[in-house]
């Protein structure tokens, strides 16, 4: 199966690009690592995918979103991982030397996938699609490498390409992000910060489960007292407007489980996570509250005011959007305050007429 590309998946602002993530690949980087570590992923469909140990003196394994076992002598330390599995790992006290995906400021502010990480301390591989230094990525001497996937068995933003050169310096774990409720990525990554060392019972860790359970009252509460409230998840790129298909995305899929009301976009291509909309019928569905997403892929809402059309949208006109943490980390301290500004905006919209 190939790598899905963000133009026809998560982030389709980059469908304008036109570089190919072979071109975006560094020319020769994949030459003269030198020797690699085994590759230690190994199929083990008839256990827990709930496996692991945290004790350094001890052999590690965890079991991933893809049947595979990664396994090590101990606890991996040396750890690199997507951004925003970085940033969930770090709410739980995992530490990671490495990141890979958008982490770069955006307007001077920091960038909404990072977290509460410090990227200044941390070696970037790439910050784009395709791109992923593996030389640079060989002399981190990896442990382990952990992204998301959307859905299995590619990782996210590691190249198609490069992958098994990738594969083979470090064992990798990949955690499913498409097509589940978010309760599911949310308590994948918990075992694996547990089996990485982290402890649960810290009052950090508590605190930010106890917000995210009450976060989740509230919304619940503010859906069901909202009369029907129509709410659009959507992002755009200089050509198109995309309209999400909320089954296909976790966080949305949750939010519906909680009562709320989506607009369901029509699955435009093989992958079903987008409905393609010219800006000239961006006003094809009627939505009270929309859903911006706030990547640095995507076009910002000052950009989106250029679009006449967008304008026009009664949402827009009222005033009632919302950003949309698309790519947040799947961490409660990462989810919590999504869920109460969702929560927010939603007691705050009031239905609009078309």
């Amino acid at each position: 199966m190939r790598t899905l590309r963000p133009s026809r998946l998560l982030s389709p602002a980059r469908a304008s690009g036109g570089v190919s993530r072979r071109g975006l690949l560094t020319g020769g980087a994949a030459l003269g690592l030198g020797a690699v570590l085994t590759a230690c992923g190994s199929e083990d469909s008839d256990k827990d995918k709930k496996s692991g140990s945290g004790s350094d003196d001890k052999a590690w394994s965890f079991k991933d979103d893809r049947g595979k076992t990664a396994r090590s002598d101990s606890t991996p330390k040396n750890i690199v991982a997507f951004i925003s599995t970085a940033a969930a790992l770090h709410d739980y006290g995992v530490e990671v030397t490495g990141v890979f995906g958008p982490s770069k400021p955006v307007g001077g502010k920091p960038n909404p996938q990072a977290g509460d990480l410090d990227v200044d301390k941390l070696t970037s591989l790439g910050e784009t699609w395709g791109q992923f230094n593996i030389e640079k990525y060989a002399a981190l001497k990896p442990e382990l490498l952990i992204s998301n996937m959307f859905p299995p068995p590619n990782l996210w933003f590691v190249p198609e390409e490069s992958s098994k050169k990738i594969a083979a310096l470090a064992p990798t774990v990949g955690i499913n992000g498409a097509r589940a409720s978010l309760l599911e990525p949310l308590e994948r990554y918990t075992d694996l910060a547990a089996s990485l060392g982290a402890d649960l019972e810290s009052q950090k860790v508590r605190a930010a489960k106890s917000r995210f359970e009450k976060a989740e009252r509230t919304l619940r509460k503010a859906a069901k007292a909202s009369g029907g409230l129509k709410v659009m998840a959507m992002t755009g790129d200089a050509q198109q407007m995309y309209v999400a298909v909320p089954d296909s995305y976790c966080d949305l899929n949750y939010f519906k489980d909680l009562g709320v009301e989506f607009v369901e976009g029509k699955k435009s291509d093989e992958w079903g996570f987008w409905e393609f909309l010219s800006w000239e019928n961006a006003d094809k569905y009627h939505a009270d509250l929309i859903m911006v997403d706030n990547r640095s892929s995507a076009l910002t809402e000052d950009q989106l005011a250029k679009k006449p059309t967008w304008t026009k949208l009664p949402a827009v006109k009222a005033g009632q959007t919302v950003p949309w943490s698309m790519e947040e980390r799947y961490s409660y301290a990462g989810y919590a305050p999504v869920l109460e500004q969702l929560a927010a905006a939603i007691e705050k919209s009031k239905k609009l007429k078309r």
